[in-house]
């Protein structure tokens, strides 16, 4: 484990804390994107700090984990963002896209959807 007094890690948008004063992490479900990925618990503090990096990416520099490990699941967090991305496009910009642009959002959200259900099993 990289957990020492002294190393600091990056939440994103030029917030730093000390490794050893992070306590706990949590990934942000309801209102996720840009600027808001991950709640971080720090000791003394009484509400988490919202951090823009990936709770994956923070854990990746609290623990000495493999860089597989980590970008698999970085993989897996942008494939879910882009998900809920696409269920939120209203049917007529898509079947523009479709028309225009030759390409089927209905068919990515599927394969996407293959694969996180992949990875979950």
């Amino acid at each position: 484990m990289k957990i020492e007094k002294g190393l600091i890690v990056p939440l994103g948008y030029g917030k730093y804390f000390r490794s050893d004063s992070i306590v706990g992490i949590e990934p942000i479900e309801e209102g996720r994107g840009p600027g808001k990925r991950t709640k971080v618990y720090i000791e003394h503090l009484d509400a988490p700090m919202i951090a823009s990096r990936s709770e994956s990416a923070i854990l990746g520099d609290l623990v000495d984990l493999p860089k597989e490990i980590t970008k698999n699941r970085e993989q897996q967090q942008l494939l879910s963002d882009m998900l809920d991305t696409l269920s939120e496009i209203n049917p007529l910009l898509r079947s523009i896209i479709r028309d225009q642009g030759h390409w089927d959002l209905d068919q990515l959200e599927r394969r996407i959807q293959d694969v996180l259900q992949d990875d979950a099993e």
